[in-house]
């Protein structure tokens, strides 16, 4: 069977394979592809429209319930109980949580755009063999210095306070970062170094009137991934953060799946819901900014 004449009118020639019952193959193809990626949301999604349906169960009712269909109305108090389950209300630890991801942002910002231009910019001795280092500490996980860094914070006397988590990052500690924005600057003309160096423009007047306007793409690729990682560690803040004073959200919601006694999972589940909510709205705020970055830098 061939093809008609289109809109326009002119003739559309070749033949048009059709399917079962007459449907072309092309559409069945196209329509076989959105299924499967409706199915895998769902498969994807099913985990977090579960905790947010036992969220708004009774006790009871969780255990065993793989539904997503409340069976009364929704239980509104779990909110409640999960916000004074603890030693400190809940809102202590979100706003340690708020402190130490703020923290880790600024720091990443600062210390990574620095360490790049210097690794994309300056000339020095051993820039090239700093690079590489950098590099491949990409290689090398982070549970393998771990211990020396909390032998070190300890002595120094800064365990159970902000310092451990936050001080690492205005160091550059992040290689991962220093390398994508190093890239980023490779690809900026040097034309415009050598024309803000004719106009008296040193290397740090350079830096933060040329450079930094033009990377704002990687710097916000960097922002959103920090937080995001920051927020939702649990392995650090539990090894540095044990008084209740200065435990993070991540830290907390462990607290309430205690083996010596009975779980309380609605609480439980309605303070995870809201541990989540940052998450959902940073990545909603920046979610242009964020692909941009990933696009630019060549990392997708």
């Amino acid at each position: 069977m061939t093809r008609g004449r289109t809109t326009n009118g002119r003739p559309d020639t070749g033949p048009i394979e059709r399917g079962a019952g007459g449907i072309p193959v092309r559409r069945i193809a196209i329509i076989a592809w959105h299924a499967g990626v409706l199915a895998g949301a769902a498969l994807m999604l099913y985990p977090l429209l579960w905790m947010v349906v036992s969220s708004l169960r009774p006790e009871y009712q969780i255990p065993g319930n793989l539904s997503l269909w409340l069976a009364q109305a929704p239980l509104w108090e779990n909110f409640a109980s999960g916000w004074n389950a603890l030693a400190r209300p809940f809102g202590v630890y979100v706003l340690n949580s708020t402190i130490v991801s703020i923290g880790a942002v600024v720091g990443n910002l600062i210390a990574c755009s620095m360490a790049g231009y210097a690794f994309a910019r300056l000339s020095f001795r051993g820039r090239r063999l700093g690079l590489g280092i950098v590099i491949a500490t990409l290689l090398l996980p982070g549970y393998v210095t771990f211990v020396a860094q909390y032998v070190m914070f300890s002595k120094l006397g800064l365990v159970n306070t902000f310092v451990p988590l936050i001080l690492p990052k205005f160091l550059a500690v992040d290689s991962f970062f220093v390398f994508m924005i190093t890239q980023f600057i490779r690809g900026i003309p040097r034309e415009l170094d050598d024309a803000a160096r004719l106009d008296g423009c040193g290397y740090i007047r350079t830096f933060f009137s040329i450079i930094v306007p033009l990377i704002r793409a990687p710097l916000a690729t960097t922002a959103v991934f920090t937080f995001l990682w920051t927020w939702g560690d649990f392995f650090s803040q539990l090894v540095y953060l044990t008084k209740e004073d200065v435990k993070t959200a991540a830290v907390a919601i462990a607290a309430f799946a205690d083996p010596d006694a009975s779980t309380e999972y609605g609480p439980m589940f309605a303070m995870a819901l809201l541990t989540l909510a940052p998450i959902f709205i940073v990545f909603t705020l920046f979610q242009k900014q964020l692909v941009r970055g990933i696009a630019s830098t060549g990392f997708k």
